[in-house]
Parts: structure tokens; C-alpha cells; sequence
């Protein structure tokens, strides 16, 4: 059986290498950043038995100004971070990092002028 150096994603369809520069487990697409669930407990473990598609919900920064995926299983409803990848689409994660100012949980109404 030979060993795999790359997958299809499942969202978009683009061939996607696993040498990701960044990370050790590359299991997100670069272009969309979805996922699947793969792992169980452990990164890179890929004991997980769910068939779901891990859809990038958030990101958020850990650690030494590092970007990480929040991924959802659209099957299961888990939730999982991922390091990004220095290859993932930068305009996708800015507009996961936007979304919370694009879509505010109440009105947003102008400022009264003051002067």
C-alpha cells in the first residue's frame, strides 16, 4: 500500500498536500479550510469514526501570536482547533476573524452626535 502525500478535499475538491509548513498534522484544505473528522483525541491519531466535514467556524490566537482554526463537525457537532498552515488562505481567515463584526448580536445603532 503505498503512502499518501496528499488528499482531495471533500468541500472544494483541490488536491492538497500533507507537507504543510507550520504544522506536523495537516487535515484542513488550504483554499476553503475545511476539514474532516479525522482525529479522536490526539492529533493525528485518525481513530475518529464519524464520516462528518469540519466546517471552519472561528479562529483564534494562542500562544505565541499563533492563529488556530475552530473547526465544528457538521455530523457530530464537535468542536476541534487546528493550527494553521502558512500556505492556508489569508483571506479566508481574515473573514472568519471579521465575521463577529459583520454579524453583531444586537442592532447596531449610530452614535448620538454630541457636539
Amino acid at each position: 500500500m503505498p503512502f499518501l502525500r496528499s488528499f482531495q478535499c471533500g468541500h472544494c475538491g483541490v488536491d492538497v498536500s500533507l507537507d504543510a509548513p507550520g504544522t506536523s498534522h495537516r487535515n484542513h484544505c488550504p483554499r476553503c479550510l475545511w476539514s474532516r473528522h479525522l482525529d479522536r483525541n490526539v492529533p493525528g491519531d485518525r481513530k475518529s469514526g464519524c464520516p462528518g466535514g469540519m466546517e471552519p467556524i472561528a479562529v483564534t490566537v494562542r500562544g505565541e501570536r499563533r492563529w488556530v482554526l475552530i473547526h465544528r463537525c457538521t455530523h457530530c457537532g464537535r468542536l476541534r482547533l487546528n493550527k494553521t498552515a502558512a500556505d492556508d488562505n489569508v483571506l479566508a481567515l481574515m473573514q472568519l476573524a471579521a465575521l463577529p463584526l459583520a454579524t453583531p448580536p444586537m442592532p447596531v445603532l449610530p452614535l448620538a452626535d454630541t457636539a
